[in-house]
């Protein structure tokens, strides 16, 4: 019980990030296909990423560091510089958050459970377990955080796809700035 306990924590803590950037993203108002879609690849990362880092945990580390600050901050301040453009030449009501564009949303904000499952071996042997909590949450977490920005959309109309290109490039810098 304290071992699922630990891993629900782990997964609660991991989905912060999928529920802040996508209560941003959110602010666009994603069409509700495209909601499901980013919630579910972000769920889908969020179980493939731990068993990649337990798989691959001795080799990586030996070759490369993976900094998910960084990927993160960069992939933010892709996705705000997009969404800045739509902001001064608008095209189109919706975002066009592509596929491509969503896949590597998913990915960003995934890597810190690749990093987690390096050393997932150390918390628990149930791993399959652990990925699965980890999706879950972080699908449950990414589709309130677009849901809850689709909300605030509304109530702050137009200025709402500037306020969250602009929380999204903050959040992109904080990010970079973590970096050690």
């Amino acid at each position: 019980m304290k071992e699922l306990l630990i891993l629900l924590m782990i997964g609660l803590s991991l989905s912060i990030d999928a529920f802040s950037v996508s209560t941003v993203i959110g602010m666009t108002n994603l069409s509700h296909k495209k909601t499901i879609l980013t919630s579910s690849i972000v769920g889908v990362y969020h179980f493939i990423m731990p068993l990649l880092g337990v798989f691959l945990s001795n080799q990586i580390t030996k070759i490369i560091s993976i900094n998910s600050n960084l990927v993160l901050g960069i992939v933010l301040l892709i996705i705000s510089m997009q969404m800045f453009i739509e902001f001064i030449n608008p095209s189109k009501k919706e975002m066009s958050l592509s596929f491509i564009g969503i896949i590597i949303f998913g990915l960003g904000v995934s890597i810190d459970s690749f990093t987690i499952g390096l050393g997932l071996r150390a918390i628990t042997n149930s791993v399959l377990l652990a990925s699965f909590l980890f999706s879950s949450c972080s699908f449950i977490f990414t589709y309130l955080g677009l849901s809850l920005g689709k909300y605030i959309s509304k109530m702050l109309k137009k200025y709402s796809y500037l306020i969250g290109t602009i929380i999204l490039f903050l959040l992109g810098i904080s990010f970079l700035c973590k970096i050690n």
